[in-house]
């Protein structure tokens, strides 16, 4: 009974069980990563062509009011072109090492892009919105509100009456 005992296989037992372990979770680990990947890709990407769609139209409809007014020569119709030109560079589909465009900075044409769009802002005077309409947490007041909300306002009342006459004492206030 004792000559077929292997204890050999006693020896390395603890290692045979972290590797059987070690296995299972690698492969577990692969499955869920790809989900959660996926996911997350899902997501970004679809914050990024929110952002490159708002951009696009806003320089689209910029474009009309241009060309409706008979401009062509302007400061703000050169960005809008070469805005619309970064964006119809950016790829629509997901690239892969396969695709001649895997060389692209997709992070470097995306941060071109926003500069544009920052440049063409200053250009027409017009505050940019660089915010997902995904983050409602943090809602920015544009300057529209702000100037509405102004002039729909009472006058407000000052806490201090800081206008009083030359020589009058302020009660309470002995130094």
């Amino acid at each position: 009974m004792f000559e077929n005992f292997d204890l050999e296989s006693l020896v390395n037992l603890e290692q045979s069980f972290y590797d059987a372990g070690y296995s299972d979770g690698f492969a577990h680990g692969r499955i869920h990563g790809l989900i959660e990947g996926r996911a997350l890709g899902r997501e970004k990407g679809f914050e990024m062509w929110e952002e490159l769609g708002y951009y696009e139209g806003f320089a689209l409809m910029w474009q009309a009011v241009y060309a409706s007014q008979g401009k062509e020569d302007d400061r703000a119709l050169h960005h809008i072109k070469h805005l619309l030109e970064l964006i119809s560079q950016f790829p629509r589909v997901n690239p892969s090492s396969s695709h001649a465009s895997s060389d692209l900075d997709i992070p470097k044409l995306f941060r071109q892009i926003r500069s544009r769009y920052k440049a063409l802002c200053s250009s027409l005077g017009v505050r940019p919105s660089l915010r997902a309409s995904g983050d409602a947490q943090h809602k920015e007041r544009t300057l529209e509100d702000e100037l509405d909300d102004a002039a729909n306002s009472k006058p407000k009342k000052s806490v201090w009456n800081l206008e009083r006459g030359p020589g009058s004492e302020l009660e309470g206030m002995s130094f």
